[in-house]
């Protein structure tokens, strides 16, 4: 595992988005694995803004997003779909239709876990997943609980991870509940992991998935078994190291 200590966000998203366009040069055949929230948007900038210079090109490539909100629609302006195309996909020359995430729409739950995982493994995995840090140590939206769940599955959000969430939505009472997301087998099993922490919210779950046990009570602490991770993490969240 390899840790970059950075200044500020800006420094993380600058080092994360240079991370991103070289798999995008060197490896399109393997899809891309993307992740939303605040953490990334920085290095989606980036990207944009390479592409508009003419730096990068997403003609080629695929793309896997790590999880959705259940029961919200693509339009909906808190949905990931909307996020990826407000952040990235709106800008750059990616095919819609080689652009993936799981559909928060549909209500047959398991039928969406059951496919998004098939789809996954018959694309031949993802090349690079790139992730953020919870603050209860979840990645996608893989909670603390008492077993490692392997594929893509729907989850009880956390109150913990309602509650960071709640800043994206008028209150909190509108925060969806559940969430669909890659199972922790699904993460390991990508060639390549980078994952971005920033600010000092952070600090606990780093430092407890850095140098604490492998457990499922800390998800991101089974990384350390991972054969090839890179972590982007700025002074703040690495202030308990």
């Amino acid at each position: 595992m390899r840790v970059y200590r950075v200044k500020d966000y800006d420094e993380m998203s600058k080092k994360a988005a240079t991370i991103l366009a070289a798999q995008i040069v060197s490896g399109p055949e393997k899809a891309l694995g993307l992740a939303t929230g605040s953490t990334p948007a920085g290095a989606y900038r980036y990207l944009c803004k390479w592409y508009q210079e003419g730096i990068l090109d997403f003609s080629e490539i695929r793309t896997m997003n790590l999880d959705e909100y259940r029961g919200i629609s693509r339009e909906d302006s808190q949905s990931y779909y909307y996020f990826m195309k407000e952040n990235l996909f709106g800008h750059v020359n990616i095919k819609e239709e080689n652009t993936f995430i799981p559909d928060g729409e549909r209500e047959d739950a398991d039928a969406v876990c059951r496919e998004y995982e098939a789809l996954i493994q018959s694309t031949g995995g993802v090349g690079l997943q790139l992730l953020g840090l919870g603050r209860n140590g979840h990645i996608g939206f893989n909670e603390p609980s008492d077993s490692f769940i392997k594929e893509c599955h729907c989850v009880s959000l956390a109150l913990s991870t309602i509650e960071a969430n709640k800043r994206f939505f008028e209150n909190a009472e509108d925060v969806p509940r559940q969430a669909y997301t890659m199972g922790i087998g699904t993460i390991m099993s990508a060639e390549k992991i980078l994952l971005l922490a920033s600010g000092e919210e952070k600090a606990d779950a780093l430092s407890r998935m850095l140098g604490g046990p492998i457990t499922p009570r800390v998800p991101a602490s089974i990384l350390q078994l991972h054969r090839d991770v890179t972590v982007i993490a700025d002074e703040a969240a690495l202030s308990k190291i």
